[in-house]
């Protein structure tokens, strides 16, 4: 697989991914005003469809659109490091470039500082769970076998990690950067940036951990295509 081609990928899937979010959290705040348990509702249920269709369009060229993903991989030997270099640059860059279009698409300036402070103990420790949770997910479905559950799997996640993180499960630099650049429901004060980030490197390493344990490789035996049932034995 050219690796032009999966810098192309990460870079645009990493844009409409930051757009939903953002958008998304623009859209809810003015469609539901002062009702922010079904802004939190609209924003989530969007950015969980929308990573699903996102991953399903895109997993044949590459579809990491996460910073800690795509470290996983290189730790776990999946990807080359020189490679990794460019992918990861390609999701600030896409994230970045999303979080404009979201603001202008909604009439707002192309870049507005956040200045939503999210910090505290109770939300360092739910962006740990949130990106541990969502390592596992993926690298689970992959060393089982099933990686065509990944976009289902992932989408359901993150729509339900919204919910039982107190952090509302960021669980991506890239895109925790880029909702920076955006002061509106989805933003993030510059200040809190950095921890955010650092917490989900330490989710992201303690999922590691547990996907070694859970599945290691030499342990995994992939179904034979030729062995799995397709129900033409039940017919009469």
């Amino acid at each position: 697989m050219s690796l032009v081609r999966r810098v192309a990928a990460e870079l645009i899937g990493t844009a409409f991914l930051v757009m939903a979010v953002i958008g998304s959290g623009i859209a809810a705040s003015r469609l539901s005003p002062g009702d922010a348990g079904l802004q939190l509702l609209e924003n989530s249920l969007i950015t969980g469809a929308a990573l699903v269709a996102l991953i399903l369009a895109l997993q044949p060229v590459s579809a990491a659109f996460n910073p800690v993903v795509t470290l996983v991989e290189v730790v776990l030997g999946k990807l080359g490091r020189q490679d990794a270099v460019p992918l990861v640059l390609a999701q600030f860059a896409g994230g970045f470039l999303g979080a404009v279009v979201a603001n202008l698409m909604f009439g707002l300036d192309a870049v507005t500082i956040s200045t939503h402070h999210r910090t505290g103990g109770g939300l360092w420790l739910g962006e740990v769970v949130a990106t541990l949770g969502l390592v596992l997910v993926i690298f689970g479905s992959v060393r089982s076998g099933r990686t065509e559950t990944i976009a289902y799997a992932v989408g359901g996640y993150i729509t339900a990690a919204y919910w039982f993180t107190s952090s509302t499960s960021f669980a991506n630099p890239a895109v925790t950067v880029a909702r920076m650049f955006s002061n509106t429901f989805a933003g993030i004060a510059p200040s809190s940036v950095a921890m955010f980030v650092l917490m989900q490197v330490i989710g992201g390493a303690l999922a590691v951990g547990a996907v070694t344990v859970l599945y290691p490789l030499d342990t995994i035996s992939l179904p034979d295509p030729e062995q799995v049932p397709t129900g033409e034995g039940s017919r009469p």
